[in-house]
């Protein structure tokens, strides 16, 4: 072991450290895209969810309305989001993905799944599939993560 590499002393300790090496390569490809992880998150929702409206989009990304609204701004100056107004209601405004938001936030989870190879590379099938069962039965009994 170099002196670069933390001497980690528990199991867990190692899960947090693959934990972030995965946030890390999510953060790097988002970077490199000129986005903030708010920004990245709120487009890939609007990707999955169009026509969502601020409400809903402060909601699932636990946050304020005036934060969601500053966002937004943001992603319009860069055209990659639209608000429209629906309904002949001003007040109603439905949010959209444009296209050059969709296509700057497209491949993010073949990106992620390709770093997950990478962290796994070490281990031949039959261990992935071990360290899933086990990772499976630590996980059964905690809290379900909520987004």
């Amino acid at each position: 072991m170099d002196d670069e590499t933390p001497t980690l002393s528990s199991a867990l300790e190692l899960v947090r450290w693959i934990g972030w090496a995965q946030r890390k390569a999510g953060e790097d490809w988002i970077r490199a895209r000129e986005l903030s992880h708010e920004q990245a998150f709120v487009l890939g929702h609007l990707v999955r969810h169009p026509g969502s409206s601020q409400r809903d989009i402060a909601e699932v990304s636990r946050t304020s309305a005036a934060s969601v609204s500053s966002l937004l701004q943001g992603l319009e100056r860069r055209d990659l989001v639209e608000r429209r107004t629906e309904d002949g209601n001003a007040r109603t405004k439905r949010v959209y993905a444009t296209p050059l938001g969709t296509d700057l936030i497209a491949g993010f989870e073949t990106a992620m799944a390709e770093a997950d190879d990478i962290i796994l590379t070490p281990l031949d099938q039959s261990e992935r599939d071990t360290l899933h069962a086990l990772l499976t039965k630590l996980t059964a009994h905690l809290p379900q993560p909520t987004r």
